[in-house]
């Protein structure tokens, strides 16, 4: 099981000044020398935290796997192809919310995703979609050409955080796990996962990475990137 490590938030702290410290770039480098399989940066349509600059000169670095996060905004799509990360990973956006909400509306725009999947993989680049833990989603994915799915987990994160009943919400994530790994589409998991929540998801086998903000950076302040780091490579290393 992988760990991406997601350091948007390091832009959000250096955005706070409108300086250049704390630099994104210089994250990127630091996290992936302490273990991080992966870089996952979100280049919103706002640019509310990572940048056009962020994200070209991260990608740029080739000995650094980058997921890029977007939107389906054409202009965005336009800059992805342009600087060419590893993997992209296709999120909903919304002007209003605080964090990304759920998983993509696939019904509703099949045509859109079907082409930008289709511009990504001439490229040779993996390209997954963000969706809610539902079967139908899956079904979609699959028929979209999708390479994997990020299974939306902030749901189950809310329930466990709170104390409250989250076996469903577990059983509609590891369902949905299966269902497509059995159709050929690599299982990730991402959004709003801690300790308890990403070492509750290990135990479904079919999940190959965990892309983890928030918290991780979060805890950082306090314990530093090294130890927060180390926790969760720990984590995803139990059987």
């Amino acid at each position: 099981m992988r760990l991406g490590v997601n350091i948007d938030h390091v832009a959000t702290l250096r955005n706070a000044r409108g300086e250049l410290h704390p630099d994104p770039l210089e994250a990127a480098k630091f996290v992936k020398k302490l273990g991080a399989d992966s870089i996952t940066i979100h280049l919103r349509e706002d640019r509310r935290h990572i940048n056009d600059n962020d994200a070209k000169k991260i990608c740029s670095i080739k000995k650094i796997p980058v997921n890029l996060e977007i939107s389906t905004n054409a202009k965005i799509v336009k800059i992805a192809l342009k600087i060419k990360p590893n993997f992209i990973c296709i999120v909903p956006e919304n002007r209003k919310e605080i964090t990304t909400e759920g998983g993509l509306n696939l019904k509703k725009n099949k045509i859109q995703i079907k082409k930008i999947i289709s511009k990504f993989r001439k490229k040779n680049i993996r390209t997954s979609l963000f969706v809610n833990p539902s079967l139908d989603d899956i079904k979609i994915s699959k028929q979209l050409g999708a390479d994997c799915v990020e299974i939306h987990t902030g749901r189950l994160a809310n329930l466990v955080k709170s104390n409250r009943y989250y076996l469903n919400e577990y059983k509609r994530i590891k369902k949905c796990s299966i269902l497509a790994n059995n159709l050929s589409i690599e299982v990730h998991a991402g959004h709003g996962l801690d300790y308890k929540t990403t070492h509750l998801l290990t135990q479904i086998k079919q999940i190959k990475e965990f892309n983890i903000g928030h918290y991780l950076i979060g805890e950082s302040i306090f314990y530093g990137l090294k130890t927060i780091i180390k926790r969760f490579k720990k984590i995803l290393k139990r059987k």
